[in-house]
């Protein structure tokens, strides 16, 4: 089996608690070596047992037994060094969101495919197996037809002095941070683009970043759907779609690693409900697949132009907070 040799470019939290020990899981990719431009490189090399370790992203990028990187950088240096990675041959798993706009995101994407080289975006929920069977069981008819979906990602942000979320110049805001992950299910799991999309939420006067949105979106197929993020609200992770018939509830959508990586699917009809629990490795599961992807020379399954129809999403949800206006797509 080959094995995909990943470097991490940047000591960033989500790289050495979440992605680096899914790489180890994983059966086809190994972490060959990280880089870092504050200094901590070797630190964490050395902490984490990672062969190489660079003080600087350039030279990771120039060595030859580097064959992909993971870049969980700040939003807005995502397309700066997803670029200078695609220039230096390197296969690249992008954190979210994509970039800041969806013309970025474009032009990321035509670079990357100019380079021959594999771009994804990491929605690592994707990969749990519970949302392909939410859409069984919505295509088998059992809740009717679906006339609405609600999305819901949130959390309490107590301290928001010094928290990259509530830089404005960095990408800041809750629509970015999370509520990209309700606009990815609601097209997911719906199969559907929006074509209309309204947007209220709170912009905080001091950092400039909105810290709450609320939405209504229209779909091409004639769907609604709902969603809201905070960062004023309790941990929620949630979503549901409701039918003619019945309804389904998806309570750890985007985060069942927290519960050991356990989902739960719960379908409610004619007064009865019954929870099908579905266990997997996000994290592992999108390692495996971009790697497996990178080896076989295929597109994986979420490929750069459906990165760029969800930041096609986000630009019209802040032209809508910004102007208050429904936005036609």
């Amino acid at each position: 089996m080959t094995v995909i040799r990943w470097g991490i470019l940047s000591t960033a939290h989500i790289a050495h608690t979440a992605l680096i020990p899914a790489i180890r899981r994983s059966r086809n990719a190994q972490v060959t070596a990280i880089a870092s431009g504050s200094g901590k490189a070797a630190a964490v090399a050395a902490r984490l047992g990672i062969p190489k370790s660079y003080e600087n992203y350039e030279e990771m990028l120039r060595d030859p037994e580097v064959d992909a990187v993971y870049i969980p950088l700040p939003n807005h240096l995502h397309k700066e060094w997803v670029i200078e990675a695609a220039k230096s041959g390197k296969h690249i798993l992008c954190e979210k969101p994509a970039a800041l706009t969806a013309a970025e995101t474009e032009e990321m994407v035509s670079f990357c495919r100019q380079q021959k080289v594999t771009f994804m975006e990491a929605f690592m929920y994707q990969f749990h197996p519970q949302h392909q069977r939410v859409r069984e069981i919505i295509a088998s008819g059992e809740i009717g037809e679906v006339k609405l979906m609600r999305a819901s990602f949130s959390f309490y942000l107590d301290q928001p002095q010094g928290n990259i979320r509530m830089d404005a110049a960095k990408g800041g805001g809750s629509i970015y941070d999370i509520g990209c992950y309700c606009i990815h299910s609601i097209r997911h799991v719906l199969q559907s683009e929006p074509v209309s999309i309204q947007v209220h939420g709170q912009i905080d006067p001091q950092y400039q970043v909105d810290t709450s949105a609320f939405a209504t979106l229209t779909l091409e197929n004639g769907m609604n759907a709902m969603f809201d993020c905070s960062f004023e609200m309790t941990f929620r992770n949630m979503y549901e779609i409701v039918g003619t018939k019945g309804r389904i509830t998806v309570p750890r959508a985007y985060r069942p690693d927290l519960h050991g990586g356990e989902g739960v699917v719960a379908v409610e009809k004619d007064g009865e409900r019954r929870e099908e629990y579905i266990s997997d490795d996000q994290y592992k599961m999108e390692v495996e697949h971009l790697s497996q992807s990178i080896v076989e020379g295929r597109d994986p399954i979420y490929p750069g132009e459906s990165s760029i129809r969800n930041m096609r999403v986000i630009d019209a949800c802040y032209e809508s907070l910004r102007n208050g206006t429904v936005v036609r797509m």
